[in-house]
């Protein structure tokens, strides 16, 4: 596969994006933005639990769906969802009708709700701190799991949480900005452009 792909518009982009124009989205405006917001990061966490076996396109589709049916991934809101909430999410076509991560979210927010600590500061209490690390030039040199993501694994997993595995928890840091995975040559390679 090509490192990198030239859109329409000119600008170039890592080549997971293709031709979708959502991906293209995505990757323009979200993925590598650094992310500080707990309730934001909170959706993110658990969107990533859902992904885990399956494309991250297919998580970025239901998206809208997933946060309907998850109450806007309001912390308290999702804590409180009851057994019943989790039958009524299992028959919801429009999500991913997985069990054990419909549960692991609502366990994973009373959790949240208790760490008596911001999720924000918790996680990126783990972001690498490496300002000379090279952009990597090819989809080989990213890796799937790093020191970061198995040790911020292992905190969360420590409080509770749940599908919060190594490969998981990189795969977070790389879409929240914790670390910045844009091949050089694509035109968000070393800019965050700001904090959401």
């Amino acid at each position: 596969m090509t490192a990198l792909i030239v859109g329409d518009d000119g600008l170039a982009r890592c080549a997971w994006v293709g031709d979708d124009a959502e991906y293209r989205r995505y990757h323009d405006e979200e993925w590598g933005h650094p992310l500080r917001d707990d309730q934001r990061l909170f959706e993110k966490l658990c969107l990533e639990g859902f992904q885990a076996g399956l494309s991250w396109i297919t998580i970025l589709r239901k998206r809208p769906a997933f946060r309907e049916a998850f109450r806007g991934f309001d912390v308290d809101a999702v804590a409180a969802m009851s057994e019943a909430d989790v039958e009524t999410l299992l028959g919801n076509p429009r999500i991913v009708r997985h069990r054990g991560k419909i549960q692991a979210t609502i366990s994973n927010a009373r959790v949240t709700r208790e760490l008596g600590e911001s999720l924000t500061e918790l996680m990126w209490g783990f972001a690498p701190n490496d300002p000379a690390r090279p952009q990597p030039r090819e989809f080989s040199e990213i890796p799937a799991v790093t020191s970061e993501s198995t040790a911020l694994s292992t905190a969360l997993r420590a409080r509770g949480y749940r599908f919060v595995g190594p490969t998981t928890m990189y795969a977070l840091m790389q879409s929240a900005g914790m670390v910045d995975d844009h091949l050089a040559g694509c035109h968000r390679a070393g800019r965050p452009d700001g904090e959401r």
